[in-house]
């Protein structure tokens, strides 16, 4: 039991560390105010209507505004990791050793398993009630 719940934390633990520690980048690419693909860890891909930069750059021209944009949302992990758990305060130690208790007894089979209606008889059957009621399957 005691291995359990041992595994139970190790695995807990490496979770959290992972998701506190986890970066990441989330690419948006919108055209004309409407959503058109998102994507992490890449950029995300264009609809294809970019307007290409113009050769000249003379004064004359009147420049066109992009319908395109592209957003990007950064979640930043942490950097660093306290490896000591020297200020857990008492109630945390109370509530997280009620909860592996009462976890771990989730999954803990009851060794008396009596069925309920072990003292009840079953009903006397005189007559087939489908014939009497004329009901049938079909």
């Amino acid at each position: 039991m005691k291995q359990v719940v041992h595994k139970i934390m190790a695995f807990l633990m490496a979770m959290v560390v992972l998701f506190s520690t986890l970066s990441f980048t989330l690419d948006m690419h919108y055209c004309g105010g409407t959503l058109v693909d998102t994507a992490i860890f890449h950029k995300a891909k264009t609809c294809g209507m970019e307007m290409q930069k113009a050769m000249s750059t003379s004064e004359d021209s009147i420049a066109k505004k992009n319908c395109c944009t592209d957003e990007q949302l950064l979640v930043d992990g942490q950097n660093e990791l306290q490896v000591g758990a020297d200020n857990i305060s008492f109630q945390q130690q109370v509530f997280i050793t009620s909860f592996l208790y009462s976890y771990v007894n989730l999954f803990e089979e009851t060794k008396n398993n009596i069925p309920s209606f072990q003292q009840y008889k079953p009903p006397l059957v005189i007559r087939d009630l489908y014939k009497i009621d004329e009901t049938y399957l079909i």
